[in-house]
């Protein structure tokens, strides 16, 4: 380990994290906070450890975190299963096998439950997340991807994006309920606290599309305006903003909710693929297949770029801890392996 000059909060970080690790019986690989090896040189984040996964360096996909058990749910797209990360421990702690193919996860705490989008057999898998077991498998459409959920009906909307449709299952029952044309090919959907409809790409069209799941009917189709590949998707219900991630022409696009009109477009790193909302910080984060990670600063008013950088090897996929602020990373093949990579933000007065 290489220490800057005056690097003593390095050293004792450093040992504490290794105190930690040994504690919980793994191995952490901690690089210092500075040097000219630091991933995410740009960015106004730390680098606080690489966590090997498990099984071979294939693609990982969606991650998603149940804040109130510290657990993240990672999607081993290239290994057919789902991985459960203990953020407390930093160490993972169980694996689901024989979800093919799988994208998509959810995890939704107030059911128990976890979902996974399982293209290899066009299928959702639901897990129970006390004891990890596969309970349910229904059908997902043609290529299931995304992943959402609305809890006023208790339903599941999931992005049939080769199909180009949305399918709709009853999370209580486990069975389909509807399947919503969406007339192009279909990239992430998201819940919207505020209007408490559901929102999802249609790429191929340039538009939005709002669901009402009362009636699971579409409501309005919203135009785009420089959108190419509107794949990425976050909505924020504070301020009320959704976040798209344009793969085909590396752009983020601001959708002012209230009056559903695209009010900044800003450059990102190559093909932007999944993004993640930090409200304790105002911090937003573009992951990229490039594997470079650009982050904003959300106000009131405006998104502002504070930072661009590579994080690693395919870094498309990004979870926060809202609690702790530390992002996630899961990058598919470092020195062989897969790992999770764990950062920090910096605080607000060196940026």
């Amino acid at each position: 380990m290489r220490i800057r000059p005056g690097g003593s909060r390095a050293v004792l970080l450093y040992l504490a994290l290794l105190a930690v690790s040994a504690a919980a019986g793994i191995i952490l690989h901690v690089i210092a906070p500075a040097g000219a090896e630091q991933p995410a040189a740009g960015l106004p984040l730390d680098h606080v450890a690489d966590v090997p996964l498990p099984g071979r360096a294939t693609r990982l996909d969606y991650v998603s975190y149940d804040a109130a058990r510290h657990l993240l749910f990672i999607a081993h797209l290239g290994d057919s299963e789902v991985i459960l990360f203990d953020t407390l421990n930093s160490r993972v702690v169980s694996r689901v096998r024989d979800i093919a193919a799988v994208h998509g996860v959810l995890v939704v705490p107030a059911l128990g439950r976890v979902y996974a989008s399982a293209t290899g057999t066009n299928e959702v898998v639901a897990i129970d997340e006390a004891s990890m077991r596969v309970v349910a498998r229904v059908p997902g459409g043609v290529f299931p991807d995304g992943i959402a959920y609305e809890p006023g009906s208790r339903k599941l909307y999931v992005s049939d994006e080769t199909g180009g449709t949305v399918t709709v299952i009853d999370a209580l029952s486990n069975r389909r309920v509807s399947t919503i044309a969406l007339g192009g090919e279909a990239g992430n959907t998201q819940y919207d606290p505020v209007s408490r409809h559901m929102f999802v790409n249609v790429q191929t069209r340039r538009q939005l599309v709002e669901i009402d799941p009362s009636t699971d009917t579409i409501t309005d189709r919203i135009d785009l305006p420089g959108a190419n590949g509107n794949h990425g998707l976050a909505i924020v219900a504070q301020p009320h903003r959704a976040f798209i991630a344009c793969e085909g022409n590396n752009r983020l696009l601001v959708l002012d909710m209230p009056t559903k009109r695209v009010i900044q477009s800003l450059e990102v790193g190559g093909q932007p693929d999944v993004l993640a909302y930090d409200p304790g910080r105002d911090l937003l984060y573009v992951a990229g297949e490039a594997g470079v990670v650009s982050m904003f600063r959300v106000s009131g008013t405006a998104v502002d770029k504070i930072g661009e950088g590579l994080v690693g090897p395919y870094a498309h996929v990004v979870g926060v801890n809202t609690e702790t602020h530390r992002a996630y990373f899961p990058l598919k093949n470092v020195n062989g392996r897969p790992v999770l990579r764990i950062m920090t933000p910096r605080t607000m007065e060196v940026w």
